[in-house]
């Protein structure tokens, strides 16, 4: 599917968004965190949720990692599967991210970065990132932290679950300075184009899902740009 089968006051919206420049959007980077969710090996390069698509994510991505870097920023927080082999979630995808598989491991576009000691990984066995996981005593434990910025895969599943959870978290405890900034070209999902041979709920049109659940974050609070780093002048 296209991006002109997308709706138009969505195409429309779209067409507003503008970079915008770390300086801009998280003028203190002692209190700024990059969040990433699942760039693992698993969804870039290798097993059957690897996607051409997302893999183009690892460029850009490192390039928003750096910028955030030498703004000052030294909070990057992985979410990532590394999934127990009995999830039931196999039922609805194909085996992957297995705990102790390369497929779980941070892609060494991001692992080989200079300041990749200062990842704080978290693990997850489901779409949410808080769900039995350590990722809200994470938040507990830095509140010092209120410019959340949201990068990964995919659009529509695993990075809508964490910039969701974040905005829903902040608004639960009245956190009224909390921002929650998701830049639209570190963020991707995969596409199984529908056709006459895809079997029923298998279709996953990128362009579609990615635009729609761009502007339903947009819709709840969450602000989306066109890009983020050092300077956009």
């Amino acid at each position: 599917m296209a991006r002109n089968d997308t709706p138009k006051f969505i195409t429309a919206w779209l067409e507003t968004l503008n970079p915008a420049s770390f300086a801009e959007v998280a003028p203190d980077p002692a209190a700024t965190a990059v969040f990433s969710a699942d760039m693992i090996n698993g969804f870039l390069h290798d097993g059957p949720l690897a996607s051409d698509r997302v893999y183009a994510l690892a460029e850009p991505v490192a390039s928003l990692f750096r910028d955030a870097w030498h703004h000052g920023v030294r909070e990057f927080v992985m979410v990532q599967d590394t999934h127990d082999p009995s999830t039931p979630e196999f039922r609805a995808y194909p085996p992957h991210c297995l705990r102790g598989t390369s497929e779980s491991e941070t892609v060494p576009e991001l692992s080989e970065l200079p300041f990749s000691d200062s990842f704080t990984v978290i693990e997850k066995n489901a779409l949410n990132p808080a769900i039995e996981t350590a990722f809200d005593a994470w938040l507990d434990a830095h509140p010092g932290i209120v410019n959340a910025i949201v990068v990964g895969d995919c659009t529509d599943l695993c990075t809508y679950q964490l910039a969701m959870h974040l905005r829903m978290r902040a608004n639960a405890l009245n956190l009224q300075t909390f921002d929650v900034i998701v830049p639209a070209n570190a963020v991707d999902t995969f596409d199984i184009p529908a056709g006459r041979d895809t079997a029923t709920g298998q279709a996953h049109p990128a362009d579609f899902f990615h635009n729609v659940f761009l502007y339903h974050m947009m819709s709840n609070g969450i602000r989306i740009v066109q890009s983020l780093g050092i300077s956009r002048d």
